[in-house]
Protein backbone atom coordinates (compact mmCIF):
# COMPACT_ATOMS: atom_id res chain seq x y z
CA UNK A 1 0.00 0.00 0.00
CA UNK A 2 1.47 3.32 -1.11
CA UNK A 3 0.46 6.43 0.83
CA UNK A 4 0.92 9.94 -0.54
CA UNK A 5 1.51 12.40 2.30
CA UNK A 6 2.07 16.07 1.58
CA UNK A 7 5.80 16.66 2.28
CA UNK A 8 5.30 20.38 3.04
CA UNK A 9 2.12 20.04 5.09
CA UNK A 10 1.64 16.41 6.21
CA UNK A 11 -2.04 15.53 6.69
CA UNK A 12 -2.67 14.71 10.35
CA UNK A 13 -5.13 11.91 9.52
CA UNK A 14 -2.54 10.15 7.34
CA UNK A 15 0.16 10.60 9.98
CA UNK A 16 -2.19 9.01 12.52
CA UNK A 17 -2.93 6.18 10.08
CA UNK A 18 0.79 5.35 9.72
CA UNK A 19 1.34 5.61 13.48
CA UNK A 20 -1.53 3.18 14.00
CA UNK A 21 0.26 0.74 11.70
CA UNK A 22 3.50 1.19 13.67
CA UNK A 23 1.66 0.68 16.96
CA UNK A 24 0.23 -2.54 15.54
CA UNK A 25 3.73 -3.90 14.94
CA UNK A 26 4.08 -3.09 11.26
CA UNK A 27 7.29 -2.18 9.44
CA UNK A 28 6.97 0.76 7.05
CA UNK A 29 9.00 2.29 4.23
CA UNK A 30 9.45 6.07 4.15
CA UNK A 31 11.48 8.76 2.40
CA UNK A 32 14.01 10.69 4.46
CA UNK A 33 16.14 13.66 3.43
CA UNK A 34 18.65 11.21 1.95
CA UNK A 35 17.34 7.82 0.77
CA UNK A 36 14.31 5.63 1.48
CA UNK A 37 14.34 3.86 4.83
CA UNK A 38 12.58 0.91 6.43
CA UNK A 39 11.48 1.42 10.01
CA UNK A 40 9.46 0.32 13.02
CA UNK A 41 8.85 1.30 16.64
CA UNK A 42 11.98 1.24 18.76
CA UNK A 43 10.13 -0.39 21.67
CA UNK A 44 8.51 -3.20 19.66
CA UNK A 45 10.74 -6.28 19.88
CA UNK A 46 8.68 -8.34 17.43
CA UNK A 47 8.66 -5.52 14.88
CA UNK A 48 12.42 -5.12 15.26
CA UNK A 49 12.88 -8.83 14.54
CA UNK A 50 10.71 -8.47 11.42
CA UNK A 51 12.68 -5.41 10.32
CA UNK A 52 15.93 -7.40 10.50
CA UNK A 53 14.30 -10.27 8.59
CA UNK A 54 13.03 -7.98 5.83
CA UNK A 55 16.43 -6.30 5.61
CA UNK A 56 18.09 -9.75 5.59
CA UNK A 57 20.55 -8.36 8.12
CA UNK A 58 22.43 -10.17 10.85
CA UNK A 59 21.95 -9.13 14.47
CA UNK A 60 25.08 -6.96 14.41
CA UNK A 61 23.90 -4.78 11.52
CA UNK A 62 23.75 -1.19 12.81
CA UNK A 63 20.50 0.73 12.54
CA UNK A 64 19.66 4.32 13.39
CA UNK A 65 17.11 6.01 15.60
CA UNK A 66 15.07 8.67 13.79
CA UNK A 67 14.20 11.49 16.17
CA UNK A 68 12.04 14.58 15.68
CA UNK A 69 14.48 17.06 17.19
CA UNK A 70 17.58 17.54 19.35
CA UNK A 71 15.51 17.17 22.51
CA UNK A 72 14.59 13.66 21.41
CA UNK A 73 18.23 12.76 20.79
CA UNK A 74 19.16 13.76 24.36
CA UNK A 75 16.85 11.06 25.75
CA UNK A 76 18.70 8.27 23.96
CA UNK A 77 22.29 9.54 23.88
CA UNK A 78 24.77 11.31 26.12
CA UNK A 79 25.30 14.66 24.43
CA UNK A 80 28.35 16.71 25.43
CA UNK A 81 28.47 20.47 24.91
CA UNK A 82 30.79 20.16 21.87
CA UNK A 83 28.50 17.48 20.37
CA UNK A 84 25.45 19.64 20.98
CA UNK A 85 27.02 22.59 19.17
CA UNK A 86 27.79 20.44 16.13
CA UNK A 87 24.30 18.95 15.99
CA UNK A 88 22.56 22.27 16.58
CA UNK A 89 24.42 23.65 13.57
CA UNK A 90 23.68 20.72 11.25
CA UNK A 91 20.22 19.47 12.25
CA UNK A 92 17.74 18.77 10.88
CA UNK A 93 19.70 17.42 7.97
CA UNK A 94 21.19 14.36 6.21
CA UNK A 95 23.49 13.35 9.04
CA UNK A 96 23.79 10.29 11.28
CA UNK A 97 25.57 10.97 14.56
CA UNK A 98 27.30 8.25 16.55
CA UNK A 99 26.91 8.91 20.29
CA UNK A 100 27.22 7.02 23.56
CA UNK A 101 23.83 5.51 24.32
CA UNK A 102 21.72 6.00 27.44
CA UNK A 103 19.83 3.19 29.14
CA UNK A 104 16.75 4.10 27.09
CA UNK A 105 18.26 2.33 24.07
CA UNK A 106 17.43 -1.39 23.93
CA UNK A 107 20.47 -3.60 24.50
CA UNK A 108 20.02 -5.21 21.09
CA UNK A 109 20.58 -1.86 19.38
CA UNK A 110 23.93 -1.12 21.00
CA UNK A 111 27.33 -1.64 19.44
CA UNK A 112 30.09 -3.26 21.49
CA UNK A 113 31.21 0.27 22.33
CA UNK A 114 27.66 0.95 23.61
CA UNK A 115 27.07 3.61 21.00
CA UNK A 116 24.04 4.31 18.84
CA UNK A 117 23.39 6.15 15.59
CA UNK A 118 20.82 8.96 15.67
CA UNK A 119 19.22 11.13 12.99
CA UNK A 120 16.89 14.10 12.72
CA UNK A 121 16.05 14.07 9.00
CA UNK A 122 15.00 17.31 7.33
CA UNK A 123 11.71 15.68 6.40
CA UNK A 124 8.46 16.92 7.94
CA UNK A 125 6.66 13.60 7.41
CA UNK A 126 9.27 11.70 9.42
CA UNK A 127 9.34 14.38 12.12
CA UNK A 128 5.54 14.34 12.45
CA UNK A 129 5.50 10.53 12.57
CA UNK A 130 8.01 10.46 15.41
CA UNK A 131 6.17 13.16 17.37
CA UNK A 132 2.81 11.40 16.98
CA UNK A 133 4.38 8.02 17.81
CA UNK A 134 6.00 9.38 20.97
CA UNK A 135 9.26 7.52 20.47
CA UNK A 136 12.00 7.18 17.83
CA UNK A 137 11.57 5.09 14.71
CA UNK A 138 14.27 2.44 14.38
CA UNK A 139 15.38 2.70 10.76
CA UNK A 140 17.70 1.22 8.17
CA UNK A 141 18.39 2.07 4.55
CA UNK A 142 15.94 0.48 2.11
CA UNK A 143 18.69 -1.55 0.48
CA UNK A 144 18.17 -5.29 0.23
CA UNK A 145 19.85 -8.02 -1.77
CA UNK A 146 19.29 -8.96 -4.54
CA UNK A 147 17.43 -5.73 -5.34
CA UNK A 148 20.02 -3.22 -4.16
CA UNK A 149 19.01 0.28 -3.08
CA UNK A 150 15.38 1.17 -3.69
CA UNK A 151 15.02 4.63 -5.24
CA UNK A 152 11.22 4.68 -5.76
CA UNK A 153 8.18 3.88 -3.63
CA UNK A 154 6.67 1.80 -6.45
CA UNK A 155 9.67 -0.53 -6.51
CA UNK A 156 9.57 -0.95 -2.74
CA UNK A 157 5.86 -1.75 -2.87
CA UNK A 158 6.36 -4.21 -5.74
CA UNK A 159 9.13 -6.18 -4.05
CA UNK A 160 8.35 -5.76 -0.33
CA UNK A 161 4.76 -4.56 -0.15
CA UNK A 162 3.38 -7.80 1.30
CA UNK A 163 5.82 -7.52 4.21
CA UNK A 164 5.18 -3.84 4.97
CA UNK A 165 2.34 -1.95 6.57
CA UNK A 166 2.70 0.84 4.01
CA UNK A 167 5.13 2.65 1.73
CA UNK A 168 5.12 6.43 1.95
CA UNK A 169 5.55 8.10 -1.43
CA UNK A 170 8.60 10.33 -1.69
CA UNK A 171 9.28 10.52 -5.41
CA UNK A 172 12.52 9.30 -6.99
CA UNK A 173 15.37 9.73 -4.51
CA UNK A 174 19.01 9.76 -5.63
CA UNK A 175 21.60 7.49 -4.03
CA UNK A 176 22.78 10.09 -1.52
CA UNK A 177 23.36 8.53 1.89
CA UNK A 178 23.56 10.42 5.14
CA UNK A 179 26.93 11.68 6.32
CA UNK A 180 28.04 9.74 9.40
CA UNK A 181 29.87 11.66 12.13
CA UNK A 182 31.27 10.17 15.35
CA UNK A 183 30.63 12.50 18.30
CA UNK A 184 31.63 10.16 21.10
CA UNK A 185 34.67 12.35 21.82
CA UNK A 186 35.10 16.13 21.92
CA UNK A 187 36.44 16.24 18.37
CA UNK A 188 33.96 15.14 15.67
CA UNK A 189 35.25 12.41 13.35
CA UNK A 190 33.93 11.87 9.84
CA UNK A 191 33.08 8.16 9.48
CA UNK A 192 31.39 8.26 6.08
CA UNK A 193 31.02 11.20 3.70
CA UNK A 194 27.54 11.58 2.28
CA UNK A 195 24.91 14.09 1.29
CA UNK A 196 25.57 16.41 4.23
CA UNK A 197 28.59 18.71 3.98
CA UNK A 198 31.07 18.43 6.83
CA UNK A 199 34.19 20.49 7.42
CA UNK A 200 35.16 19.16 10.85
Amino acid sequence: MILSINPQNPQARLIRKVVELLNNGEVIAMPTDSVYALGCRLSDKKAITRLYQIKKADKFHPMSLLCADLKGIAVYAHVSNPAYKVMRRLLPGPYTFILSATREVPERMLTRQRTVGLRVPDNLVVQDLVRELGEPILATTAEIEPFGLFLEAEDIDLQLGKQLGCVIEGGILPDERSTIIDLTNDEPVLVRPGKGAFEG
